[in-house]
């Protein structure tokens, strides 16, 4: 498991503190981003919940807010990263839709937050990876 998924599981393991989505997937980037995981945490925090009102996926927007301070922010790739997540999730990027679909399964709300966490934190490292911004 890499580092950034690992420090991912942690955060989202926490109790005492609640590390949103968008938190959760930017965070273990810190030291690629040059900042502290306190002022991630303070920049992502509007952006759980779907920008706490369902809009677009915390893990998603916490994804782009890293490839962005990371200097990647090439529209094809964006929209290659749109499709792929519309491929996987029924054609949905925002919270509330992927939050009904999983409740319409009868499935928990952390357990499908913690897994689009962890496909984003992935997502991600294979971009930083590619674009030669992590090795």
């Amino acid at each position: 498991m890499s580092e950034y998924l690992e420090r991912a599981r942690e955060l989202r393991a926490i109790t005492e503190i609640h590390y949103n989505c968008a938190q959760s997937v930017a965070i273990p980037f810190a030291k690629v981003c040059c900042l502290d995981e306190n002022t991630l945490f303070r920049m992502c925090s509007n952006f759980g919940g779907g920008m706490k009102m369902g809009s677009v996926c915390g893990a998603l927007t916490g994804s782009l807010m890293v490839l962005g301070l990371c200097g990647l922010d090439d529209v094809p790739m964006l929209h290659d990263i749109y499709d792929r997540m519309k491929e996987r999730h029924n054609g949905c990027m925002l919270c509330k839709d992927l939050l009904r679909m999983n409740a319409e399964k009868g499935l928990e709300r952390k357990p499908h937050c913690d897994a689009m966490v962890y496909e984003f934190v992935s997502l991600t490292e294979d971009l930083l990876r590619q674009y030669g911004k992590i090795q």
